[in-house]
């Protein structure tokens, strides 16, 4: 049996690396939307239900004709698996490829463009994703022709291996991928799976020459009674704890701020405790194997509502700690019960098993989806939580049986009263933004807070920008510089809508693309001009991904004006950063053209890095400080030189209104000055470039801005390594 761990161990770590490299790879391909990770979650999860129900099925109907090795079956499906590793991102280069010709020779709405990317994402996942639903029913069918296997408590072994190994996945992929990019980390997977089928063919033939292959199957007893309810169990864990996963991440961004790495701890929390859990079922079921105690199920109303405790801003507390206190305890509980119910239900049938499997990660499909499209824009944070654990309550609420004694309904009451004490008392971030405007979608939760210049905002808890003349300089200081009088511009980033506003007094049309519908909805918070703005023929403003956008358009614009959000080492913020963006956007530039593109803060790594994929795309690059000196740069490329112009010459080509726009806080008292701000702080790219002389490019295989732990943690270890 020790094998079999093994195996699923291994498993469980490539599971993880193909889930997250896959979905960063679709986002660079079709967008870093909300309903384009839905999609990819969706179909991932959609693969391993339907492989888990269709081999169960088939190892029922077919599984004697296996003889004398299922293990070989096993590790054929894992070989295959590997292969996907190296399939899938050339599948995905096809796809983005064939709706690009498509979107290029006709009109094509962005609901379309969702239909057809999402069609084709489930006919490259489907199949692969299914291969890892099988392994589970097929390695259970394979430990029922050798007695002495514990073959009814098979699922929770295999599942117990298979959470281990995803936790090392969760913490083991972010440090692959720094160091070898996202597509030297699938082929260190297919190298594990690969061994796999090594090990697993091995096995086989070893053990079809032994004693214990000749030895009849042993006898299947599962579970006569509350069928439908323990599916139903099974379908409800794995919707709210799916649904929760959602929620933790908004209610958590603000301690732990929205990096890969966040996510990677919230994600190795849960599996963390998942295993501790499925490790106290194995060990309980071993001296026991009794029915469990209600009051395990009804806890599960306390557990899910403590992340608001500890993401109470009250409390003192690490950033981790709160993640690890608000997440383990209810998917430890989780951790026990899945397996639990699973064996209860099969009692070691591969067939029963992959249906109950099946109904769990159904559960686990609809529970983002409900979350995230659903309660969260409707209800916020604290009240979806609520509806999520209502059924947990409900147990409580029904009250005990006859037979239930004192004690557990004095029990079963206090579990209620707490879980119910600490949704109403519990305070998050937002209680520091009472006096602004909150909006809830389903990207993000957007606050818009302060007063005068004091304004700000947040996505998620994280400040995005506030009022200054740096995000007024991006429209002026890169208009200005054009060969001759612009037509249109298109911004990449709505943010306040500073550069929005400071773009449309040239009097020219401005595209705008912002990826949080809520975002735009604030303008008139910050700007007392917006509502006629808005209003004017020639605005434009577009809820998608930037990228996106340009792969669906064909337009071209004299300027393109991109402003990241920060930090600079946001999750996916290096898809606005790379070679193969800026090799996008060149393509959307009018002869002339500029780009303009701004870095705020990073090491030395992060400006080289942007520094030489730009320089690598385009022939010209000119980089100049802020106004406020090296709070961040703004970088101006293009195909054509760009002129070299005198304060005076700029100011010149400005019409009268965006001068007075320029103008309106400063710094500087007059326009020349202004300008001079800049112009007097111009840097040379290729000293950017010096900092971190053997930094890469930045591309969309190796993010360098967004996996940085281990150069930070250890200087001049990557660079040995790469």
């Amino acid at each position: 049996m020790i094998w079999f761990s093994v195996f699923f161990f291994l498993s469980g770590l490539c599971s993880i690396v193909y889930e997250l490299v896959w979905l960063r790879l679709a986002m660079a391909r079709f967008g870093v939307t909300t309903p384009l990770v839905s999609i990819v979650l969706s179909v991932f999860m959609a693969g391993l239900g339907a492989g888990s129900w269709i081999a169960g099925v088939a190892m029922r109907r077919y599984g004697d004709r296996l003889k004398p090795a299922p293990l070989r079956l096993y590790g054929l499906i894992e070989l295959a698996i590997g292969i996907s590793a190296l399939a899938v991102p050339a599948e995905l280069v096809w796809g983005s490829h064939l709706l690009g010709q498509i979107s290029g020779s006709a009109s094509v709405s962005s609901a379309s463009y969702y239909l057809l990317s999402g069609a084709w994402l489930v006919v490259t996942l489907i199949p692969w994703c299914a291969c890892m639903g099988a392994t589970i029913p097929v390695a259970m069918f394979a430990i029922r022709r050798y007695p002495g296997s514990e073959s009814q408590r098979s699922f929770s072994l295999l599942y117990l291996a298979n959470v281990i190994g995803a936790v090392g996945g969760a913490c083991f992929t972010p440090a692959l991928i720094e160091l070898v990019g996202f597509h030297g980390t699938l082929r260190t997977g297919a190298l594990l799976n690969a061994a796999i089928f090594t090990g697993a063919m091995v096995l086989s033939f070893k053990l079809a020459r032994g004693e214990r292959a000749k030895v009849p199957t042993a006898a299947i007893t599962p579970a006569t009674t509350n069928q439908q309810a323990i599916l139903l169990l099974l379908f409800a864990t794995g919707l709210v704890t799916m649904g929760m996963e959602v929620i933790w991440i908004r209610l958590f961004t603000f301690f732990i701020g929205p990096v890969v790495y966040s996510f990677a701890m919230i994600l190795a929390a849960y599996l963390g405790a998942t295993f501790i859990g499925s490790k106290v079922y194995r060990i309980w079921s071993e001296r026991h194997g009794g029915p469990e105690s209600r009051l395990l199920w009804i806890s599960l109303a306390f557990f899910g509502l403590l992340p608001l405790l500890t993401a109470d801003t009250r409390l003192p507390m690490y950033p981790d700690l709160r993640v690890i206190l608000g997440v383990a305890p209810f998917a430890g509980v989780i951790g026990f019960l899945t397996p639990m119910l699973v064996d209860r239900w099969s009692g070691g049938d591969p067939d029963r098993a992959g249906r109950a499997y099946a109904v769990n990660v159904l559960g686990c499909i609809l529970g983002p989806l409900l979350a995230g499209f659903l309660l969260l824009p409707l209800l916020g944070e604290r009240v979806s939580m609520l509806v999520l654990v209502l059924p947990w309550l409900g147990m409580a609420i029904m009250g005990s049986k006859k037979k239930e004694s004192g004690l557990y309904t004095a029990t079963s009451a206090a579990i209620m009263l707490a879980s119910l004490t600490v949704f109403f008392f519990a305070r998050d971030y937002e209680i520091f933004y009472n006096d602004g405007i909150t909006l809830r979608d389903s990207t993000a939760t957007v606050i818009a807070s302060g007063q005068g210049m004091h304004k700000e905002l947040l996505v998620n808890g994280i400040g995005m920008t506030v009022l200054t003349p740096v995000t007024k300089m991006m429209a002026h200081f890169t208009l200005s510089h054009l060969q001759q009088p612009p037509r249109n511009v298109l911004i990449i980033c709505f943010g306040m809508g500073t550069t929005f506003r400071s773009a449309m007094s040239w009097g020219i049309p401005v595209t705008v693309v912002e990826l949080v519908p809520s975002v735009p909805k604030l303008f008139t918070y910050y700007h007392p001009d917006s509502a006629a703005l808005l209003d004017s023929p020639r605005a434009h403003i577009v809820v998608d991904d930037g990228r996106r956008f340009l792969d669906r358009s064909t337009e071209k614009f004299d300027a393109i004006i991109i402003d990241p959000p920060p930090p600079i080492e946001a999750a996916g913020s290096s898809l606005l950063y790379s070679r193969e963006f800026y090799q996008l956007v060149k393509q959307h530039l009018t002869p002339g053209g500029i780009l303009q593109q701004w870095f705020f803060t990073g090491d030395n790594a992060d400006k080289a890095a942007a520094t030489r994929a730009l320089t690598e795309t385009f022939p010209y690059v000119r980089v100049y400080a802020s106004v406020f000196g090296n709070t961040g740069y703004h970088y101006l490329a293009s195909t054509q030189p760009i002129p070299v112009r005198t304060a005076e010459e700029m100011l010149a080509r400005m019409p009268r209104a965006a001068v007075t726009d320029m103008m309106e806080w400063g710094p500087a008292k007059a326009p020349v000055d202004q300008f001079n701000l800049m112009l007097s702080q111009e840097t040379s790219p290729q000293a950017l470039i010096a900092l971190s002389p053997n930094t890469p490019a930045m591309d969309d295989n190796l993010p360098i801005n967004e996996y940085y732990w281990l150069r930070s943690s250890y200087p001049g270890l990557v660079a040995r390594l790469r």
